[in-house]
């Protein structure tokens, strides 16, 4: 029987398929080496740098649910950005988001400052800065929709096919909602990839990262340069997120009811100023959220009346949202993006990119929902006096 559906292909991943033991859930294999059969006899694997049984597992898991050919799981998120850039040469040209995540603009901006590629910042949205940056004829363009943090949103269809046409290749983050509410490679990107850390592990227990290329081709030449630098992730890091994944569905379920009453709940309140989240109608990117997501996620960005001042009470007054970096547990997370997430960047970057020291970034968990109301309702209430 072929199995198509995310909530069976999760769950399954391994189950049963342990020829030596009967295991029902796939073992770690955690040798760093194996034996050859004889002289210039190799196995499936021979080094676990280069192929891990686990890690294997998760990473063909990844490609198929991502609809994608090849999955290659890094040791961390940035490892797989940076694993991208190993297809770039001092001529070629990159696009990125003005808005993306403080990680990756300042490993693009750094890399580029090094010569190792020419680059190229803008807001996606803006058309004509679109075209612009196309007409340089670009060898990748990174789209990251819904963006961090202020959950802007790209066409991606749109985009890549206009990228396309001049020969770039596409990569999209797709962290901030996984293969439980975005498809990317089935929307025309080459590549797809995520912090495992996030959604996909999902219990804030592992730091990891994976991507997907639509070809073959392309999977095996970013497989070899993974194997050549070194960034593979580890089995037992592995076997934590594709346990994680198993309940990715369900999880994901919960995120979104938490988070869409959360943003209404912000956006109904004295204390704030503006709210940021995709579900609601007058977003600028709800219709294309519409057209290309299953569901709105549950990341959302609010500004604090008040200023900075007013941010940091609110942040001493709140005991169930636990100030810190990340994103995707199963618990609720408050942070602010100015000198967190996005602090790699210099603050006139940060504006032109809409951060400004009075937003919040939130990542809802699956908490009972009044707890998460009351506790913020709570820290507003203090945060204005």
């Amino acid at each position: 029987m072929s199995i198509k559906n995310i909530n069976t292909l999760a769950v399954t991943a391994g189950i049963n398929k342990d020829a030596h033991h009967g295991a029902v859930v796939a073992p770690i294999h955690l040798s760093s080496t194996y034996a050859l059969k004889g002289f210039n006899e190799k196995r499936q694997f021979d080094y676990s740098r280069t192929g891990n049984p686990t890690r294997a597992l998760f990473g063909e898991t990844i490609a198929e649910l991502e609809q994608g050919s090849v999955g290659i799981v890094t040791g961390t998120g940035m490892a797989a950005v940076h694993l991208i850039c190993q297809l770039l040469t001092p001529e070629d040209t990159v696009v990125i988001p003005h808005d993306c995540y403080g990680g990756s603009f300042r490993l693009f901006t750094h890399l580029a400052k090094r010569g190792q590629f020419k680059l190229i910042v803008i807001d996606q949205n803006d058309q004509q800065a679109l075209t612009d940056a196309l007409a340089q004829k670009p060898k990748l363009v990174l789209i990251e929709s819904p963006s961090n943090p202020l959950l802007r949103l790209v066409d991606i269809e749109e985009v890549t096919k206009a990228c396309h046409e001049v020969g770039a290749l596409v990569a999209v983050d797709n962290t901030f909602l996984s293969p439980a509410l975005q498809l990317p490679l089935t929307l025309g990107a080459d590549i797809v990839f995520h912090s495992t850390t996030k959604y996909i592990n999902g219990h804030s227990d592992v730091v990891g990262g994976v991507l997907v290329t639509k070809t073959q081709e392309l999977g095996e030449t970013l497989a070899w340069w993974a194997n050549c630098i070194g960034i593979t992730g580890s089995a037992f890091d592995s076997f934590l997120a594709l346990r994680g994944l198993k309940t990715l569905p369900v999880r994901i379920k919960q995120h979104q009811e938490n988070a869409l009453q959360v943003a209404s709940f912000l956006k109904n309140h004295s204390g704030v100023d503006a709210v940021y989240f995709p579900g609601f109608e007058d977003h600028a990117g709800h219709q294309i959220a519409k057209k290309q997501q299953s569901g709105y996620g549950s990341m959302l960005s609010f500004e604090v009346k008040g200023g900075v001042e007013a941010v940091k009470k609110l942040f001493d007054n709140l005991s169930l949202f636990t100030l810190a970096q990340s994103l995707g547990g199963v618990e609720s997370l408050i942070s602010h993006p100015s000198t967190m997430t996005h602090a790699g960047m210099e603050i006139a970057d940060q504006l032109e990119a809409g951060i400004t020291q009075s937003l919040v970034r939130i990542s809802v968990g699956i908490e009972f929902i009044d707890d998460i109301l009351a506790d913020l309702a709570h820290g507003l209430e203090q945060s204005q006096k």
